[in-house]
C-alpha cells in the first residue's frame, strides 16, 4: 500500500484559512490521502528572548483557538478536518511519517523570521532521513516574493516608498486560488486530536471587555463576514483614510490585523475584494489606503528576509549604539498605565485589558518609551509580542525599529508629542476618560495635562495627584507650548473634537492594522 497510495501532511501555521490556501490547493492534486496539520508548539509558550513575558498571552492565545476550532469545522463541511497535535511540528510530522509509512509529501508555507526558519530547517531534515518530499510555498504576503523588482532580496529599498513606487509599477498581485468544495480524505487511522484549552497552554481565559475595540472573534468565517461587512454592508471602507485614527469602537478601521496575523484572510483576497468594490462602487483615497497598508505589512516581511536576525538586535538594522536603560521600575509604569501622561497611560490600560490598541496610539506609546523614556525598545516590542491579538512577528519588530529609530525610518530622530497627539485625536479627552476613569472629573481637553490644572481644578475634579493618579514620570519641554496654548481652548469647545486629517507623513504604524488595524 505504501508504494501505490500518497499521503501529503499539509502543516499549517500562520496559514488557517481554506481560502487561497496554496498548500491545501496543492495537495488536492498530488495526493490520494491528505492530512491537513496544525501543531501547538511548546516553544511559542515559553518567554521572549529578552525580558521572558509569556510570548503567547491569553487575547491572543483565545483567538488562535478560535481560528484553530473554526478551520477545523471548514474542512469537515469540505470532507476533511484538520489534525491537532501538541508538540514540536518537527517532532509531529516524524512521527506521522513513521506512524503511517505512506506519506510522499510534506508541504508548507515558509515564513520569513529565524525561529519559523529553524522549524522549516528541521522539517526538511526529517523529510530527508525518511525520503519524503517537501513542497513549499510563499504566500504571507500581498505581492509574491519572487515577482518583486528587486532581485536578489538584499537589493530590497530601505526607505519604503521607493519600495512601494517600484512595486505599484512593475509588479502585479497573483489570483487568490479557489479550494474544492469536497476535499481528499484524512489517512484511515489518523485521529483528529483533541484542541487544548486556553488553560491547558498555561493561559486564564480574559475577562471579557465591553470597552474593547475589537469585540471579534478568530476564524476564516469572521474574518471574511468582517470585510462583507467594511466593504459591502456599510461602505465603511469609502471612509477608511479619514476615519483610521480613531481610538473608540469597532468601525474606525478595518481590524483586518488579527485575521492577517493569523491567515486567517488572504492579502490577495482583500485585494480582490478591493478591486471588485472599485469596480462596482466606487474607487477614492480611502479604498486605496486599504491597499497601502498592505503594502507596508509586505514592506516589513521583506525586511526580515533582507536583515534576517538584525531585526531582532539591540542596534536595528543600522547596528547603531544607543545609550539605552534597562530600568524595569519606569517600565512597569509604561506596561501597566501609570506614567502619569493619560494619553499614554490610556493606551496601555486598553492593550491589557483587550489585546488591542489602535494605530495611532501604537505609535504614541512606542515613540513615549523610546523617546521620552529611553527604555530598550525590545522592552516595548516584546510587551507586545505578548499582548497584542495581531501579532505578526515582522511588523512589530519592523515597526519597533522604526519608532526606536534605528529601523526603515528616512527621517532622523522622529519622535511623537505626546500631549500635541492626545489633543489631536482626543480633543473633548474622552478616550482617555474611558480607560483612566479616576480623571473622569477633569472635563474637557485639560484631561491631558493633569498637572497643569491648579489644585482647586484638581480637588474639584476629585483628583490627588501622586494618590489617586501619578504624577508624570517624565515631562517632555516640547508639551508645554500645546499644553499652555490650546488645552483651555480645546476645553472651550465643549463638543467632542474630529482632527482634521493631515498629509500622510512617513509611516502610520502597521501594527495592526493596519491602519489596517
Amino acid at each position: 500500500m505504501a508504494g501505490t497510495t500518497r499521503t501529503a501532511i499539509c502543516l499549517l501555521r500562520c496559514d488557517l484559512r481554506a481560502h487561497d490556501n496554496q498548500v491545501l490547493h496543492w495537495a488536492q492534486s498530488n495526493a490520494d490521502f491528505v492530512i491537513p496539520l496544525y501543531c501547538f508548539d511548546p516553544r511559542h509558550y515559553v518567554g521572549t528572548h529578552c525580558y521572558g513575558f509569556p510570548k503567547t498571552g491569553p487575547h491572543r492565545l483565545r483567538f488562535l483557538l478560535e481560528s484553530v476550532k473554526d478551520l477545523r469545522e471548514t474542512l469537515k463541511k469540505k470532507g476533511s478536518t484538520l489534525v491537532v497535535r501538541k508538540g514540536k511540528p518537527e517532532d509531529v510530522v516524524y512521527d506521522l511519517i513513521t506512524q503511517l509509512g505512506s506519506v510522499s509529501a510534506v508541504a508548507f508555507h515558509e515564513e520569513a523570521t529565524q525561529e519559523e526558519l529553524d522549524v522549516e530547517k528541521g522539517l526538511c531534515q526529517v523529510c530527508s532521513q525518511h525520503r519524503v518530499k517537501v513542497h513549499t510555498f510563499w504566500a504571507s504576503t500581498l505581492y509574491h516574493r519572487d515577482d518583486l523588482p528587486f532581485r536578489p532580496i538584499a537589493r530590497l529599498p530601505d526607505v519604503f516608498t521607493h519600495f512601494r513606487k517600484a512595486v505599484e509599477s512593475e509588479a502585479k498581485v497573483r489570483p487568490t486560488l479557489q479550494l474544492a468544495e469536497q476535499l481528499k480524505p484524512l489517512t484511515p487511522g489518523v485521529e483528529e486530536g483533541p484542541i487544548p484549552t486556553i488553560e491547558d497552554l498555561g493561559q486564564k481565559d480574559p475577562v471579557a471587555e465591553p470597552r474593547t475595540a475589537f469585540p471579534c472573534s478568530g476564524g476564516e468565517t469572521q474574518a471574511l463576514m468582517r470585510l462583507q461587512y467594511y466593504f459591502w454592508d456599510t461602505n465603511l471602507v469609502t471612509s477608511y483614510k479619514e476615519t483610521r485614527n480613531g481610538l473608540v469602537g469597532m468601525d474606525y478601521s478595518t481590524k483586518f490585523a488579527p485575521w492577517l496575523a493569523l491567515g486567517c484572510i488572504s492579502p490577495r483576497y482583500i485585494y480582490k475584494q478591493i478591486q471588485k468594490y472599485e469596480k462596482e462602487r466606487t474607487a477614492n483615497e480611502s479604498t486605496y489606503w486599504v491597499l497601502f497598508e498592505l503594502l507596508w505589512r509586505d514592506y516589513f516581511r521583506f525586511v526580515a528576509l533582507k536583515y534576517g536576525r538584525r531585526i531582532f538586535s539591540l542596534g536595528g538594522l543600522q547596528s547603531k549604539e544607543m545609550p539605552w536603560k534597562k530600568d524595569l521600575q519606569l517600565f512597569d509604569c509604561w506596561k501597566e498605565g501609570k506614567t502619569g501622561v493619560p494619553f499614554v497611560d490610556a493606551n496601555m490600560r486598553e492593550l491589557a485589558a483587550t489585546g488591542f490598541i489602535s494605530n495611532r496610539g501604537r505609535q504614541n506609546v512606542a515613540s513615549f518609551l523610546t523617546k521620552d523614556l529611553g527604555l530598550d525598545w525590545r522592552m516595548g516590542a516584546e510587551w507586545f509580542e505578548y499582548l497584542l491579538v495581531d501579532y505578526d512577528v515582522c511588523s512589530n519588530y519592523g515597526n519597533w525599529l522604526y519608532s526606536a529609530g534605528i529601523g526603515n525610518d528616512p527621517r532622523d530622530n522622529r519622535k511623537f508629542n505626546v500631549i500635541k497627539q492626545g489633543l489631536d485625536y482626543d480633543g473633548n479627552g474622552d478616550y482617555v476618560r474611558l480607560w483612566v476613569p479616576e480623571l473622569q472629573g477633569i472635563k474637557g481637553a485639560d484631561v491631558h495635562a493633569p498637572w497643569a490644572l491648579n489644585s482647586a481644578a484638581l480637588s474639584q475634579a476629585g483628583v490627588t495627584l501622586g494618590k489617586t493618579y501619578p504624577q508624570p514620570v517624565v515631562t517632555a519641554p516640547e508639551w508645554s507650548r500645546h499644553i499652555n496654548q490650546r488645552l483651555r481652548e480645546r476645553s472651550r469647545r465643549g463638543a467632542t473634537h474630529t482632527p482634521v486629517q493631515r498629509k500622510q507623513r512617513g509611516i502610520d504604524f502597521y501594527f495592526s492594522s493596519k491602519k489596517l488595524a
